[in-house]
């Protein structure tokens, strides 16, 4: 019996060991302390300018191809590539040999015109009087007056040869049609060109103090701002357009001041044309930008913030604590940037909604959740 007792003993004991073992491991599972604890907040609201981005191309308001009009070699190239050029700058001289020329022989058919004309009248005044007197027919005093108009027809005639030659002859010079940046030359020093019978580009220039930035907006869009262009809700003197790429980007401002009266019947968009200044030339013809057009106003806009949201291949989502304090995937489409740190969100999320705004990368999609404000 008393062995019996001893072994029975031994075996209570260590039962009882084995639950103070159990005892000493981790809790149950679902108990309050294995609850991660994330901090939340619900969206603000606030009246914000809702905006559209669209991508658009930047050009000069003013562009111009530098012609030769005139025949022959290109003697000199007065300016630097790339360089701001004023209007009426010398920028090419042309040989003007033949075209001197022709200006003495025009000048010269000129004076021979007046001295014609000039016996021609007294030809006719002297035919007049003896008329009056009868030593002549009134045959000779009419051919006497024709010949004088046919005089002073020449006249005209060789002053219009003449300014015809001096215009050719001022193609000599090819100026600047007006100030601006200019390309690189087509031609080199002494390259012969014919511009006589069409113009031969010899370099363009661009005009960009001012810049126009052209893009195309969907028929609802467009009139969307069309009820708003008067400027009595929307500010669209002052549009956003970002220039650069995701590593640098610049912002300007631009004036609505153009939309296409026609509506493109392949896509089905209308034209709008923002204008920049450029005071310090750094925007350049052929440029790529985004804009950001304003096309309503939300009074009640949802605002969260932006370090709160994540991306993955289906978009932009918010993890979002529900009633049941369990953690919800919530994809949602998101506005502009908003006071820097906060953004609109357009689609997917409700005003009274607790959204995770720490711990996001130990969060998933169902897990049990204390949430604190």
């Amino acid at each position: 019996m008393k062995r019996k007792h001893i072994i029975l003993t031994a075996a209570c004991a260590a039962i009882a060991f084995s639950g103070v073992f159990q005892g000493c491991g981790k809790k149950p599972a679902g108990t309050e302390e294995e609850v991660p604890q994330v901090s939340v907040a619900t969206p603000m609201t606030d009246s914000v300018v809702l905006r559209q981005s669209y991508p658009a191309t930047l050009s000069a308001t003013q562009s111009a191809d530098v012609v030769a009009r005139v025949d022959g070699q290109i003697l000199q190239i007065l300016f630097t590539e790339g360089d701001f050029v004023k209007a009426g700058q010398p920028l090419f001289t042309i040989e003007s040999t033949t075209y001197r020329d022709a200006v003495n022989q025009a000048q010269a058919a000129l004076e021979t015109a007046i001295a014609e004309n000039e016996y021609a009248f007294k030809q006719c005044e002297a035919m007049k009087k003896a008329l009056e007197a009868d030593a002549v027919s009134k045959m000779d005093v009419i051919q006497a007056e024709s010949n004088l108009r046919q005089s002073e027809a020449s006249i005209k005639q060789a002053r219009a040869q003449l300014e015809t030659a001096k215009t050719k002859l001022g193609y000599c010079t090819v100026r600047a049609p007006f100030s601006g940046l200019i390309t690189e030359s087509m031609y080199s020093s002494g390259a012969y060109v014919g511009g006589e019978a069409a113009p031969v580009t010899l370099a363009t220039i661009y005009a960009n103090n001012t810049i126009y930035a052209m893009f195309s907006v969907s028929t609802e869009r467009y009139m969307q701002v069309a009820d708003t262009r008067g400027g009595k809700n929307l500010d669209l003197d002052h549009v956003p357009v970002i220039v650069g790429d995701t590593t640098s980007t610049v912002t300007y401002e631009g004036k609505l001041d153009y939309a296409s009266p026609d509506v493109s019947k392949s896509t089905g968009t209308v034209t709008l044309r923002l204008i920049l200044d450029n005071p310090k030339g750094e925007l350049r013809d052929g440029m790529f930008a985004t804009v950001k057009l304003p096309y309503a106003i939300d009074s009640r806009a949802l605002l969260v913030k932006d370090a709160s949201i994540s991306t993955d291949q289906l978009g932009k989502y918010l993890y979002v604590v529900n009633d049941s304090d369990k953690i919800i995937y919530t994809p949602i489409e998101v506005g502009d940037l908003y006071d820097d740190t906060l953004r609109i969100v357009t689609k997917g999320l409700r005003p009274d909604d607790r959204y995770v705004t720490t711990a996001l990368l130990k969060v998933r999609d169902g897990m049990k959740v204390k949430p604190i404000k």
